[in-house]
């Protein structure tokens, strides 16, 4: 099992009756009253109108709205890739608006993985080297153990046998199990999935959403934007944002 490789957040232990026990939870990530307003062409857009949220740790939260809603916004405040124009936002303590470009950068590459819904798998590239290739540009690992964690990742995504193919030679699920391979490459303790199963059949996409399930079980906390009313059902919360504001919030049971 993989849980072995996922040491920072802490280990999920089996109990004698066969369940996971999970460490106990915390704040992972604050968004503290974040404004963001983009300048236009047509004057001043506000895209998020002072958003308050927690994620804790071991949580699969569905961010859920219609396009334009702010929700990409929101996911791209967390991330780093944007900036708020007033507001905090900290991800496991780290005040993620006050880092520089360089900084975010190292960040990014060490705190977060990254799961498109078209893939973004670089086709020159086999698919064992794509999961690979996070671990060479952060210098993660020793460079003997990179390709041994890769081939791990990959056959506990259910796709080893494909290690050597290009991605062009895959399917689309094998491609978004390999882009998942990649993301837990420097064993992050958050995944941000932008739309994951938005280009797969629903079979594969109950299959990537159960992985999902079993990444969180492991121990990693997951933040998951999608248009899927159905899949929100499943997650631990589904945070619905509409207008730039967060305007429901259910827990499920």
């Amino acid at each position: 099992m993989l849980t072995r490789l996922f040491s920072r957040i802490g280990r999920a232990d089996a109990a004698p009756n066969g369940k996971i026990n999970l460490p106990e939870q915390s704040t992972l990530i604050d968004v503290r009253n974040v404004v963001k307003i983009y300048e236009t062409g047509a004057g001043k857009f506000l895209a998020l109108k002072g958003v308050n949220m927690q994620v804790n740790t071991h949580e699969f939260v569905a961010v859920i709205g219609k396009s334009g809603s702010g929700k990409s916004t929101l996911v791209n405040m967390i991330s780093g890739i944007d900036r708020p124009s007033t507001g905090e936002v900290f991800v496991d303590d780290t005040p993620i608006h006050r880092l520089n470009e360089g900084q975010l950068a190292v960040w990014r590459g060490k705190s977060l993985g990254v799961i498109f819904q078209f893939f973004q798998l670089l086709p020159s590239l086999t698919v064992v080297e794509n999961v690979m290739l996070p671990m060479d540009f952060c210098n993660m690992y020793a460079p003997r153990e990179r390709f041994d964690r890769a081939m791990s990742l990959l056959e506990h995504v259910g796709i080893a046998e494909h290690a050597h193919k290009l991605p062009s030679a895959t399917s689309g699920g094998q491609q978004q199990r390999a882009a998942i391979a990649r993301a837990l490459a420097n064993d992050p303790p958050i995944i941000l999935a932008d739309e994951p199963t938005g280009n797969l059949d629903s079979r594969t996409a109950d299959q990537v959403f159960n992985l999902f399930s079993t990444l969180v079980q492991e121990g990693k906390t997951i933040l998951m934007v999608t248009h899927d009313k159905d899949l929100a059902k499943r997650v631990t919360r589904a945070v619905t944002v509409a207008d730039g504001e967060i305007v429901d919030e259910i827990r499920n049971p």
